[in-house]
């Protein structure tokens, strides 16, 4: 069952992956577009607050050090 701290958290990182994939797409970073994208969909497959808390940090830490 989900509680509120994980669809809020869900809300939270679907948005800012929808910031990556608008920023990776203008950009032309595939990198950057996949994290977006992922950010968006994960949420949905997680119902631990805790996990959607640190895969979201992960996802948007990947860019920063991996480049394509």
């Amino acid at each position: 069952m989900i509680d509120s701290w994980t669809l809020i958290l869900g809300v939270i990182f679907s948005s800012i992956g929808l910031g990556y994939f608008i920023y990776g797409k203008r950009q032309q970073d595939l990198v950057v577009r996949l994290c977006g994208l992922a950010l968006m969909l994960y949420p949905y497959f997680f119902d631990n607050h805790w996990v959607v808390l640190i895969v979201g940090v992960g996802l948007m830490v990947i860019p920063r050090y991996f480049k394509i």
